[in-house]
């Protein structure tokens, strides 16, 4: 069904465009733009009518269910939001856009060393800014998630989170970025052991080992066999090809990338609650098919089917999250999507802060985690 209504879709935009060899480039373009608009509403529609079947599905299996759902929420605001977001907005986001347009205008002027020097220390200050404003920012998320009326609790001490970056930052240094996993465990093992429920810590049991394999395999290795493939081509040069073919090796990029997404957030979700452990119950392949068409659809629509994408993926791993079973109990999660409502919605407050640069965002922040948070729940 679903194969069919997209290949109608693709049959009507080829018979838009078969235009005859009198017409003008303008009319050309316009069609395209038509059949193309209309191969984006087909996917979108598709999308919302396969979710709307699957949400039909389980609330007629819940409905029968014995399990009894319980819904988290998130308390923040854009208002008690806005002043840590504004300050590194302004020390650390608009200090860094300008190193970057500066670098790629620098043309070696008579003052290099001393315009290098200033930009170095400038970059580290924008390091040390940004290393701070993490800790602050995660401890005033965290603190406003919680479950029905119960919200976690924050035992992060700033001491503690600095000797603990900065041993992380000079023994990656030190390994030319081997240490790098075991330093991302410790930034995990900070944040999500330093926290507690109920006066119960829950412990995150990711090892560096397996985000080094995972980085090594998924990451490394096939970002030099691209790298290795594209010189392979004799006389290539990417910045001379066109918006096409740019787009397309950039679409290759993020389709390479697909197995390191999964696998190092399926490494994320492994978090022990007193007796409890919990993972995704997934399978590697179809998983990768499911963030491939995603992707897909994404990629072909040009950011316009995004959102639609996240949710989808997001829906598809809360409800494969569980945990194993302790005395006959076991916890499972979910997410109680709403695809046309959540699409509209998220995508009206990215515009707000596309047009407001950027000021905007504390509030489309809170309000999209919010709106999710508030229908994903978890069942004992």
């Amino acid at each position: 069904m679903v194969s069919t209504q997209i290949c109608q879709a693709f049959l009507l935009s080829s018979s838009i465009t078969k235009l005859p060899t009198y017409c003008t480039n303008i009319d050309f373009y316009c069609k395209f733009s038509l059949s193309y608009a209309v191969i984006i509403f087909k996917i979108i529609q598709l999308s919302f009518k396969q979710n709307n079947f699957v949400i039909s599905l389980i609330n007629n299996h819940k409905t029968n269910s014995l399990y009894m759902k319980s819904y988290f929420n998130f308390q923040l605001t854009g208002k008690k939001f806005f002043p840590l977001w504004i300050l590194q907005y302004l020390i650390v986001i608009i200090p860094y856009l300008y190193l970057v347009f500066k670098l790629k205008n620098f043309q070696n002027p008579p003052e290099a060393f001393k315009t290098m020097l200033i930009f170095w220390l400038v970059t580290f200050i924008i390091i040390i800014a940004a290393i701070i404003f993490t800790f602050y920012i995660v401890k005033i998320i965290v603190k406003n998630i919680g479950i029905n009326d119960n919200l976690v609790q924050c035992n992060y001490k700033m001491s503690d989170y600095l000797e603990m970056v900065l041993l992380g930052v000079i023994l990656t240094i030190i390994t030319l970025g081997i240490y790098s996993p075991w330093f991302i465990r410790d930034l995990h093992r900070f944040f999500i052991n330093n926290s507690n429920y109920k006066a119960v810590s829950p412990k995150f049991k990711g090892k560096g080992l397996d985000l080094f394999l995972i980085i090594t395999l998924s990451l490394i290795i096939p970002i030099i066999w691209f790298i290795v493939l594209m010189v392979s081509f004799k006389g290539i040069n990417i910045n001379a090809q066109s918006i096409g073919a740019k787009f397309l090796l950039q679409s290759a990029m993020y389709i390479m990338l697909i197995p390191y997404l999964y696998l190092s957030y399926k490494w994320i979700v492994n978090i022990s609650y007193k007796d409890y452990i919990i993972k995704w119950n997934t399978k590697t392949f179809p998983s990768l098919g499911k963030i491939f068409v995603e992707m897909f659809f994404s990629i072909i629509t040009i950011g316009i089917y995004l959102p639609m994408a996240m949710l989808n993926l997001y829906k598809y791993f809360a409800d494969r999250t569980e945990s194993n079973v302790v005395e006959g109990k076991m916890i499972k999660f979910g997410y109680d999507i709403e695809p046309m409502s959540d699409f509209i919605f998220i995508w009206g407050q990215i515009l707000l802060s596309v047009i407001t640069i950027g000021i905007y965002y504390p509030w489309a922040f809170c309000k999209i985690t919010s709106r999710i948070l508030k229908k994903t729940f978890y069942e004992v």
